[in-house]
């Protein structure tokens, strides 16, 4: 039973503050707002977290995972390495449309956070690191694993110019360059 209701803190919390944290911004979210809108009392939090940082740290654990899950299960919608790379495309160019997406989770910590913040950089640089083994992963069996960088690079600018300009078409014309790079290879 203890570890049952500690879990169910940890998932109050961590919920509330994903909500906060990407609607809001990590520097605009307090701890005392994440205390309140979660309905968990402050000494229940502190047991689950010592500090701010551990629940980003849990939001970037979570919100990594749900992001590797998606780009999988689109790439595996495809039976080729070319169909299966723009389909994580197309499922950027889905996600970036939908009401409430405020931009890379990742992304946007990034540009929050101190530039010593080394733990954090370290759990946003493994997301980022998952993405581009995603994309070798891909390509691995068709012998174009060293073009994962450069897809990579085309998806994360991607979500980057998708917020500076709030459309569709960075994503779109990623996924067009996307396809003229791989075109150039035979399978």
């Amino acid at each position: 039973m203890h570890t049952e209701r500690k879990n169910a803190i940890r998932r109050a919390v961590i919920d509330t503050a994903s909500r906060l944290f990407y609607k809001q911004g990590y520097a605009n979210t307090g701890i005392n707002q994440i205390i309140e809108e979660s309905g968990v009392v402050k000494s229940s939090v502190y047991t689950a977290f010592r500090t701010k940082e551990d629940i980003l740290m849990a939001y970037l654990e979570k919100a990594g995972a749900e992001t590797d899950r998606a780009l999988q299960a689109a790439a595996d919608q495809k039976d080729m390495p070319e169909e299966k790379v723009l389909a994580v495309f197309d499922f950027l160019i889905g996600l970036v449309q939908q009401d409430g997406y405020y931009g890379c989770q990742f992304q946007n910590i990034i540009s929050e956070i101190p530039l010593d913040a080394e733990r954090v950089i370290g759990q946003i640089r493994k997301q980022k690191d998952n993405v581009r083994r995603l994309f070798a992963d891909i390509l691995g069996p068709a012998g174009k694993a060293e073009l994962a960088d450069q897809l990579y690079l085309l998806f994360d600018g991607a979500l980057i110019a998708n917020k500076v300009y709030k459309a569709v078409w960075p994503v779109q014309t990623a996924k067009d360059l996307a396809f003229e790079m791989l075109d150039r290879y035979e399978y």
